[in-house]
């Protein structure tokens, strides 16, 4: 049997000891070097978890938590080692056991000098290999926090600076004016920005109607991913101590260290201004434990994950050392692994879909999306075995297992392509006259993308370029990003109703739950618009009318005039011109 193999390989090594337990009673000097290497760890840990508390509350904790989490992993193998070490060396030095059995027996089994000492000598390696499991994780993530940190960089260069700067990125980069006039402007209106500062800030922020910026940037200081670096950190140190000092939101001085974490460390601070657009972080704003729950749910990576497989790898080339055939061994327990297999067959299936998922980035966590349920929503949690959709109004949630949605067609609204239709219907009379409805409607499209704000006042009308930048101020980025060509506002005449003439207005927003804000608004600037020219919108009823035609067409000429004003100066879209299908 294969078991009988493996207990006679293991029992084998203890020699002729049947267990540990008579290997220490061989010795009363060898009782007490265990019993003062038992204590010793014991103590170890104890003096290492009020180390390790001491640590995560210094300040170092929180501006290189890669250094802090390095200690911590590091002190408590280290010492460790250093007591097993000492012990086997006393072992060894002082000749503990009897001298009898000193020498390999016939069979060419450990004495039981050799044997201690490869238990000990086992626990070293365990030891080392927990610390290296660890260790190598911490380095990974360090490495991906640098790349993290390489791409705020480049968004902060695209952006040309974020809000809590104080204007560094004009002190690092200088604009460089284009040497020819660039489209969309004349060559006396080019030549008269160039001569003010301000002019000059006007063509730096200037997007042609193609989308695309003007000039170009020529560095300041020889290095300037180190100086945004810098900037950076110094910002993250007036946190802390803003956080430390009580000068904060909550008003009152929050402690480093706690088990419900009050202040951000740097990596979560940076990891918050990015999910908040790079906006500044205000101490004190959220509760306590904010950033540990908002991230509880979050699939484990596969660096928190690699230390279980590093250990588990470095037990089984113990086992091996030890004489125990890994063969016999897998043999052994193969058995049972096919039962768990095909128990769990399910569950493997649902873990591999989410690794697909991940890998291929077919969507991930805050993305909107539709399954082909007809189930519409944001990617609340995606684990390996469900995923979790959040219906738009948190009314529900779906929970569908994970393995499904590989092979499931799903609408992504978020991936790449931030460009969603918000699409308004109206009708109006047969008196009213088409082309002069189109560049109203025209007219309040543009209004509709120059108003249309969030709490923040960024458009959510995508654009070309933003109106923001026509005041000199700088782009809200409505227009980033934008990687199809677009001519916004676009008015279909649709069909000849039976008592209207229907319409529709489209504009592009930024994302799917915009488009319910941005057809509010519109319809509110539509309402003005129509109320202002006399557009009527009739009732939908059916009856026979007996109305004064006559009287009510000469009313509704009276404003003819002013509607073809609207008509000369806005245009009908592409409303009447030739051209082929949408």
């Amino acid at each position: 049997m294969a078991e009988d193999e493996i207990i006679n390989a293991v029992s084998g090594q203890v020699n002729q000891f049947e267990s540990i337990s008579q290997l220490l009673l061989s010795s009363e000097s060898l009782q007490i070097a265990f019993t003062v290497l038992i204590v010793g760890i014991i103590g170890i840990v104890l003096v290492y978890r009020t180390f390790s508390k001491w640590v995560k509350s210094q300040k170092f904790s929180y501006t290189r938590p890669h250094l802090s989490r390095f200690v911590r992993v590091v002190v408590l193998p280290f010492f460790a080692i250093i007591l097993i070490t000492s012990v086997n060396l006393y072992i060894q030095s002082f000749e503990l056991f009897d001298e009898n059995n000193s020498s390999l027996n016939e069979d060419g089994n450990l004495t039981p000098s050799e044997t201690f000492a490869k238990i000990l000598n086992t626990i070293n390696i365990l030891v080392i290999g927990y610390s290296f499991a660890h260790l190598i994780p911490i380095i990974l993530t360090k490495k991906e926090k640098t790349n993290l940190e390489k791409e705020d960089f480049e968004a902060w260069k695209e952006l040309r600076g974020f809000p809590d700067d104080d204007d560094l990125f004009h002190k690092v980069y200088k604009w460089v004016p284009p040497k020819h006039t660039p489209e969309d402007m004349t060559d006396d209106e080019f030549e008269r920005k160039l001569k003010t500062d301000e002019g000059k800030k006007f063509l730096e922020e200037f997007r042609t109607t193609k989308g695309l910026a003007i000039g170009s940037y020529e560095q300041l200081v020889k290095h300037p991913f180190e100086e945004w670096k810098k900037s950076e950190r110094e910002k993250y140190l007036r946190y802390y101590e803003d956080s430390i000092s009580g000068n904060n939101e909550s008003g009152k001085k929050l402690k480093p260290g706690q088990e419900v974490e009050e202040i951000f460390p740097i990596d979560t601070w940076r990891e918050e201004k990015r999910f908040n657009g790079y906006d500044p972080i205000i101490s004190g704003s959220k509760p306590p434990g904010y950033a540990k729950r908002k991230r509880k749910d979050l699939p484990k990576s596969v660096s928190q994950i690699l230390p279980l497989g590093i250990f588990v790898a470095v037990i089984l080339g113990v086992v091996s050392w030890w004489g125990i055939d890994l063969i016999v061994l897998a043999t052994a327990t193969g058995g049972l692994a096919i039962g768990i297999g095909l128990a769990l067959q399910e569950t493997m299936q649902n873990y591999f879909a989410y690794i697909l998922i991940r890998k291929d980035k077919i969507f991930a966590e805050g993305e909107r999306v539709q399954l082909d349920t007809g189930y519409n929503g944001y990617v609340h949690k995606i684990t390996p075995r469900v995923t979790y959709v959040r219906d738009a109004l948190n009314e529900s949630y779906a929970v569908i297992p994970t393995r499904q949605l590989v092979n499931a067609q799903i609408i992504n609204y978020s991936k790449e392509i931030k460009m969603v239709p918000a699409i308004v219907e109206v009708g109006v009379s047969y008196l009213n006259n088409p082309k002069q409805v189109a560049a109203i409607l025209v007219k309040i499209g543009k209004r509709a993308m120059k108003e249309v704000v969030d709490e923040k006042g960024r458009h959510l009308i995508r654009q070309l370029r933003c109106p923001y930048l026509d005041n000199n101020k700088p782009s809200c980025g409505c227009d980033k990003d934008i990687h199809v060509d677009i001519n916004q506002p676009v008015v279909r005449f649709n069909k000849f109703n039976d008592s209207s003439l229907d319409f529709s207005l489209w504009v592009y927003v930024r994302d799917y739950g915009a488009q319910f804000k941005t057809k509010t608004d519109i319809r509110i600037i539509m309402y003005e618009e129509f109320k202002k020219y006399d557009i009527r919108i009739p009732w939908p009823i059916r009856t026979v009318y007996q109305g004064d035609e006559k009287r009510e067409d000469e009313e509704i000429r009276k404003l003819d005039d002013e509607r073809n004003e609207v008509v000369e100066e806005f245009g009908v879209g592409d409303i009447g011109r030739g051209g082929g299908e949408d």
